[in-house]
């Protein structure tokens, strides 16, 4: 690892690799992540991403991703994503991401809260199939040195602008590193909640720094839970059971086989019935049934969550599921505008762990892959397009244990205990999550 690279991103999920392959290929590029490089969020992402299928659909588009998110999202932003769609799909078939087909035509699928079928899919693993894709194209650049288990802990920053971050290494060695542009791609906050079907290590780091730094933020409270995660007493990462099962036909049953709701409502409206039926039958989960879908063979529709099911004692094709609500997705984050600038200078977000507007309070199933790759693709072509601005490094900066405290605060002895570290940050999110909350409830 260098001293100084021309871009750093933190995250090798699709925002991260969408991001770094739209830089120039002359440019220095860091990419981290903190857990291995498939225990991005975006390997689990099972239903599709959505697109514009014609000039037709974007009324349509448009409404259900306003009606999904009430009303509350940004109208640019959103009109941004769904223009940017096709493009972004173009792209992916370019890198080699494969589209489930029929006669050489697209297939398209439905889920929750939309008026029609625009969301293209692989199997049940699309987001696995996108990043996978990504990734290869990422290793194939020469220019790019993507770290694994390699951890942010900082922002070097001062005057509302950022040099660098602050790296702990794999061995455990704190090292600063600088650079012109940083971006934020890393992953949401499902790890501070003990039923989440995020991976445990994403832990909302960027708002943690970004509360220690005064980065603007926004919606740090709108955090959306799944409707259908499968149940289970062990404690781990719950397994989601995708939207796009209802969207093909299942069913929720209560605990006497009634079905209780529609299960194409938008997410939060079906996590509320779900558990209201949940209370009003003394119960810890419902069912769910995926017998009800005759049109095509949901063990090969559905392969990944039939291989699961079955690993769990149930068999799709004849059982019904027991399904629990579970943390899933945060549509809140580091404020960003339509370029994924931060309020603060040569600092970018982009997916998850930013907030540009496009999901409101409440987000459209299927548009965060769309999201994602779509302003991560704006700040790389923004950051191509800036000036470099290297120069404002000192050049007799040798980054000391000193300089580092005189010049960023930073005091390498807060970062020895990071469990500590790590607990302490997590109760800053809590603590902000719970003042919003308090704010929008006037209490």
């Amino acid at each position: 690892m260098n001293k100084q690279y021309d871009v750093i991103l933190v995250g090798c999920g699709v925002a991260g690799c969408f991001a770094a392959l739209h830089l120039p290929d002359d440019w220095n590029i860091l990419m981290i992540t903190k857990g291995n490089i498939e225990e991005s969020d975006s390997f689990l992402a099972q239903g599709g991403i959505c697109v514009l299928k014609s000039e037709d659909d974007y009324d349509s588009f448009f409404e259900d991703t306003m009606r999904a998110g009430h009303y509350e999202n940004r109208k640019e932003s959103v009109d941004m994503m769904i223009r940017s769609s096709r493009t972004v799909i173009d792209e992916l078939v370019s890198f080699g991401v494969s589209f489930m087909q029929e006669d050489g035509q697209f297939l398209y699928t439905r889920e929750g809260a939309h008026s029609t079928n625009r969301i293209l899919y692989h199997d049940d693993i699309t987001g696995k199939e996108i990043t996978e894709k990504l990734l290869a194209q990422v290793n194939k650049r020469k220019n790019v040195t993507l770290l694994c288990r390699t951890e942010m802990v900082d922002l070097l920053c001062h005057d509302n602008t950022c040099d660098g971050i602050l790296v702990r290494e794999e061995n455990g060695n704190l090292t600063p590193v600088f650079a012109d542009n940083i971006l934020l791609a890393c992953g949401g906050i499902g790890g501070i909640y003990d039923n989440s079907t995020n991976f445990p290590h994403l832990t909302g780091d960027a708002l943690a720094l970004s509360l220690k730094h005064n980065i603007r933020l926004q919606n740090i409270n709108y955090v959306q839970i799944h409707p259908t995660t499968l149940y289970s007493t062990k404690k781990e990462r719950r397994f989601l059971i995708s939207e796009s099962v209802r969207g093909e036909g299942a069913v929720l049953l209560d605990k006497n086989g009634e079905r209780f709701v529609n299960e194409l409502l938008p997410r939060d409206v079906v996590t509320q019935e779900i558990l209201k039926q949940m209370e009003k039958d003394h119960t810890d989960f419902v069912w769910l049934s995926m017998q009800t879908i005759k049109d095509l063979d949901i063990t090969k529709r559905f392969p990944n969550i039939y291989k699961k099911c079955l690993e769990e004692g149930f068999d799709i094709t004849k059982d019904w599921i027991p399904v629990v609500p579970a943390q899933h997705y945060f549509m809140g984050g580091v404020y960003v505008d339509l370029k994924s600038k931060t309020s603060m200078e040569h600092l970018y977000a982009s997916g998850e762990t930013c907030c540009n507007g496009v999901h409101g309070a409440n987000r459209l199933a299927s548009n965060s892959l769309l999201e994602s790759l779509v302003f991560a693709k704006n700040a790389a072509l923004d950051m191509a397009a800036s000036k470099k601005d290297s120069g404002r490094f000192s050049s007799s900066l040798s980054f000391t244990e000193k300089e580092l405290e005189e010049h960023y605060h930073i005091d390498l002895s807060d970062y020895k205990d990071l469990d500590a570290f790590h607990d302490k940050n997590k109760q800053l999110i809590w603590n902000e999550i719970d003042k919003e909350n308090r704010k929008d409830k006037k209490i």
